[in-house]
């Protein structure tokens, strides 16, 4: 089952995806690396931020565990649903608080901008989009409510869907409107797009939560909600999650006297670190304002596109979450465990990967992707020497997204991944405020990738007290005989890139990924000979007997050394 989720929301990962590198040619090409995109950008800023908060992490990390509590809930046959409970618990105060944040966003934005981007040049226009994309306070606050409440029930399309409805509405605002409105055309597609990423998701909750089968609570039948964790578990729920106060130690529902101090700790320490992590784009474009027009473009050009590589790593972990998340509810933190450490890993490869073909082949690729129109051959330079720095920080991003599941699965007030973010954004901001004058934008990157590094080094070594007890010598042996598998590939990737784009860039991504495979199995790093045997005796069985319906390369990531799926309708013990 999860193997098949992983698959689909890698497919539409990977469309939406590629829906952002077209959004974002055709801002380079329509619009340059000028002093309008970088008004944009910075009006841009507001969504960016909104979609970490509401959507990305603190969203997902606090309600997936408390629809995963819910849902094992339902099956003790209690006269108010617990799921349904949640969502009027919830939701209703969810939207007006952010309808009133987004309404207060609008009225201060002459105020805003000066301040996320002082000595901007386009100040006014900065102020006209920043309006116009504060709609998204709201519309990301449902696409997120929407995503988290579907994943915890199972139901993984619809989420990995938003990211080709959001990216549509920025491509067609731009082609409709951008000869007429220049970049506001763009804050519009931005607002449109919102829209969009709640109208692919509203349906199928409503057929979750109001449907005919709604409520029914399966038991056996291996989807989340339906099993026995609810009564075999020691009554670990969520915040707000219908009678946890009656049924659980210490845990209080939206109907008791202490909910409201419970669900205030429960958020408080997940938001301080969402907000503090996103604060790292609020730092990048306070230091690159100053900078020569086009600075903040060509670290938004290869921020998006170096951080590719990490969207991908993170799709196995964003399918496990509910289960991890439903393990510890249930106390089986030996399951969670297994599956944390497993996902940490094929992360690790996906993305040390992608960070190797990026360093080796960064000038090809922006060339190849943007270099028309009103982007030109500086630009194109400029943005692949911040892309290269970028990249080193990539496993620390993916490191931070991954952990950070861990330590909030168990929708367990804990402030020390916010802590932790605090102090690596001090760094990344000291450091990039030392690099800035001999570096510019490239040390505005290597100080965000300094202070990423720094916090995931810091959440792998207390996750194993703070949260699951992961094996950390076991992650940090493995994880580093990967990364130099990378460094193995990436000079051959070096040496491959040399020669027009069109064909230096593929010749680089074959040469890092067949590189790296036989690096790692040399290194005998974790999960990549397995791996690379499966997909071998796939190759051959498809070659002597034809396409299988479900292809043995995914099953084998569920029979790697670390660990296995873990089922959802009946409980392990440690």
């Amino acid at each position: 089952m999860l193997a098949r989720a992983a698959l689909f929301t890698a497919v539409l990962t990977a469309a939406g995806a590629v829906f952002g590198l077209i959004r974002d040619q055709l801002l380079a090409h329509t619009f340059g690396a000028g002093t309008d995109t970088d008004a944009f950008l910075v009006a841009w800023t507001v969504p960016e931020f909104a979609a970490t908060l509401l959507i990305e992490d603190a969203m997902a990390l606090i309600l997936v565990p408390a629809f995963s509590g819910a849902l094992a809930r339902r099956t003790l046959g209690q006269d108010t649903d617990p799921v349904r409970a949640l969502v009027r618990a919830t939701l209703p105060k969810a939207v007006l608080g952010m309808g009133v944040a987004a309404g207060l966003t609008v009225l201060a934005a002459p105020w805003l901008v000066p301040v996320l981007a002082p000595g901007l040049p386009q100040q006014r226009l900065a102020v006209d989009c920043t309006r116009l994309t504060a709609t998204c306070v709201l519309t990301f606050t449902l696409a997120g409510y929407c995503s988290a409440a579907l994943r915890a029930h199972g139901r993984f399309l619809p989420p990995a869907a938003i990211n080709v409805a959001y990216n549509t509405g920025i491509i067609t605002a731009v082609v409709l409107l951008g000869a007429r409105w220049g970049v506001r055309a763009a804050a519009c597609g931005v607002a449109a797009g919102g829209l969009l990423m709640v109208l692919v998701q509203a349906p199928s909750l409503w057929r979750q939560l109001w449907g005919k089968r709604a409520g029914r609570g399966r038991a056996g039948s291996g989807r989340p909600g339906s099993g026995r964790a609810g009564r075999e578990g020691p009554g670990r729920e969520g915040p707000g999650s219908g009678r946890a106060g009656r049924e659980g130690p210490g845990r209080e529902g939206p109907g008791s006297g202490r909910a409201g101090g419970l669900v205030v700790a429960l958020l408080a320490p997940v938001i301080v670190f969402a907000v503090t992590r996103q604060s790292q784009v609020l730092v990048e474009r306070f230091l690159a304002a100053p900078l020569p027009a086009g600075a903040i473009s060509h670290l938004n050009y290869a921020q998006k596109v170096a951080q590719l590589p990490m969207v991908l790593s993170l799709m196995m972990s964003t399918v496990t979450f509910p289960v991890v998340a439903r393990a510890m509810a249930a106390g089986d933190t030996g399951t969670a465990r297994r599956r944390a450490e497993r996902d940490l890993l094929l992360a690790g490869v996906i993305v040390l990967a992608g960070a190797a073909t990026v360093i080796a082949a960064a000038p090809q690729i922006v060339e190849l992707l943007f270099q028309r129109g009103a982007f030109d051959h500086a630009d194109t330079a400029a943005t692949a020497a911040v892309m290269r720095v970028y990249a080193l920080g990539l496993l620390g991003h993916t490191l931070v997204s991954a952990l950070v599941r861990c330590y909030f699965s168990a929708s367990t007030p804990l402030w020390y991944p916010a802590a932790v973010m605090t102090g690596g954004v001090a760094v990344t901001a000291a450091a990039g405020l030392v690099l800035v004058g001999p570096w510019g934008a490239a040390g505005i990157a290597a100080g965000n990738a300094l202070g990423i590094t720094l916090s995931a080094a810091l959440l792998l070594l207390g996750v194993r007290r703070q949260s699951i007890p992961l094996d950390t010598a076991l992650l940090v042996r493995g994880l580093g005989r990967l990364t130099a598998a990378a460094a193995v590939a990436t000079a051959a990737g070096w040496w491959c890139a040399a020669g027009p784009p069109l064909l230096a860039t593929p010749l680089a991504l074959v040469a890092v990924t067949a590189v790296f495979l036989a690096a790692a199995c040399l290194l005998r790093a974790p999960v990549v000979p397995s791996l690379v045997r499966s997909l071998t005796r796939t190759a051959v069985r498809r070659l002597a007997h034809g396409p299988s319906e479900t292809p043995d390369s995914l099953e084998s990531l569920e029979s790697t050394p670390v660990g296995r799926d873990v089922p959802l309708h009946r409980r392990h013990h440690r």
